[in-house]
C-alpha cells in the first residue's frame, strides 16, 4: 500500500526498532552494496531534490523525473534505478542512512523472471504471474513454481476459501467508492492536483477495478500509484495515518526466530506483540495503525471465496512452526 520508499523506511524501521539487526538482505539486479549506498546518497541529497522537482515541473513521470535527476546528480545512477529491485534496494539504503541505523545492506542477486514479468523460461517465475495463473488455471497449475513445501499450504488454503476473487474485490473496491463523495476523497492519503475528481468520476463509470485503473490512467502517475490511491481511498487511509510503523506486529515465527524475539524485547526501541488488540490499546499511532490494519483484513475478508466475518485481525493467533512443519 505505500511506494518503494515508504515501503523499504517501514520494513527497515520494523527491523531497527528490533534492535538486534545488523543487516537487510534484500534481491537486487545489481546486487553491488556499494553503487546502491552510494546512489541512495544521491537520492537523499538536496540536490537531487531540486533537479527532481525541475523535471516534475515539466510533466515528467516520476519514474523518469527521478532517473534523470539522479543521473545528472550521479552517473550511473538513472541506468541503476531503471530495475524494480534495485529501485527498492536503493530505497533500503537510504532509509538505514536517514534513519541512522547501525545495519549494513547486504544486497544478493535477483535471478529468475522480472518483476511483474509474465510466465516463461525461468525456473523463478514473478509473483504476479504466479496470481495470475492461480486465478486462471487453479491452484494445481503453481506445483512447478514453488517449493515443494509451500504447494501443500496453498492447496488448503484454497480449500478453505481463502482465496481472493478478482470479481468479489472489484465489487467490495467500488461498492466503497462510490459511497465516497469527492470531498471524501481528497482527504485520502497523498492525493493531489484534483486526482479525488478523477477518482470520483472514474468510481461512477467503472464496473471493474481494472476498468477503474484503466480510467484513471495517465501519463503523469504510474498505474501502481493509482491502484494504490484507489485502495487507500475505499479503506480510508489519510495523512493521518502514522508514517512509520509504532510497533512489531509477529505474525509467525519458527523455532530460531523465537529465540531472536526473546533476545530482541531486550533492547527493542519499539514495542514488540503477537496480539494487534494489545498493541492497540497503546493508544496514539499505535491504535491509528491497528485499526488500518483491521480495516485491510475486513476489506479482503468479503473478497474471499468464502467470506469471513469481521475482527479477525483482533483475534488471529501467532503461527510457530517447529521442526519442519508447515
Amino acid at each position: 500500500m505505500l511506494s518503494a520508499e515508504g515501503f523499504a523506511a517501514s520494513a527497515v524501521a520494523v527491523l531497527g526498532g528490533l534492535g538486534c539487526a545488523d543487516a537487510v538482505a534484500f534481491g537486487a539486479e545489481t546486487p553491488d552494496a556499494r553503487a546502491l549506498q552510494s546512489a541512495a546518497e544521491c537520492l537523499a541529497s538536496d540536490e537531487f531534490s531540486k533537479r527532481l522537482q525541475k523535471h516534475l515541473r515539466g510533466a515528467a513521470p516520476f519514474a523518469a523525473a527521478r532517473e534523470k535527476a539522479a543521473e545528472e546528480c550521479l552517473p550511473g545512477a538513472g541506468a541503476l534505478l531503471r530495475d524494480p529491485n534495485n529501485i527498492l534496494g536503493v530505497e533500503y539504503c537510504k532509509a538505514i542512512l536517514t534513519q541512522k541505523l547501525p545495519v549494513r545492506p547486504f544486497p544478493v542477486r535477483r535471478v529468475g523472471a522480472a518483476h511483474g514479468a509474465p510466465l516463461g523460461q525461468d525456473v523463478f517465475a514473478s509473483a504476479s504471474a504466479l496470481r495470475r495463473l492461480l486465478v486462471t488455471k487453479g491452484v494445481a497449475s503453481l506445483a512447478p513454481y514453488v517449493p515443494d513445501t509451500c504447494l501443500p499450504v496453498y492447496v488448503r488454503a484454497v480449500q478453505h476459501g481463502k482465496n481472493v476473487i478478482p470479481q468479489a474485490f472489484s465489487l467490495a473496491l467500488l461498492s466503497r467508492l462510490r459511497a465516497m463523495t469527492a470531498a471524501d476523497m481528497a482527504r485520502t492519503r497523498g492525493i493531489c492536483e484534483g486526482l479525488e475528481n478523477r477518482l470520483f468520476a472514474a468510481s461512477r463509470e467503472a464496473v471493474s477495478a481494472q476498468h477503474l485503473y484503466d480510467l484513471l490512467k495517465t501519463k503523469r502517475y504510474a498505474h501502481a500509484r493509482l491502484r494504490r490511491l484507489a485502495l487507500d481511498a475505499a479503506l480510508g487511509y489519510t495523512d493521518e495515518l502514522p508514517p512509520l510503523p509504532p510497533y512489531v506486529h509477529v505474525l509467525g515465527a519458527n523455532e530460531r526466530g523465537l529465540t531472536v524475539l526473546r533476545e530482541a524485547k531486550k533492547s527493542a526501541r519499539l514495542p514488540v506483540g503477537q496480539s494487534l488488540a494489545d498493541l492497540s490499546r497503546r493508544g496514539g499511532a499505535a491504535k491509528q495503525a491497528a485499526e488500518a490494519h483491521a480495516a485491510a483484513e475486513d476489506f479482503v475478508a468479503l473478497c474471499t471465496a468464502i467470506p469471513s466475518p469481521c475482527g479477525t485481525a483482533y483475534t488471529q493467533k501467532m503461527i510457530v512452526l517447529r521442526g519442519n512443519n508447515v
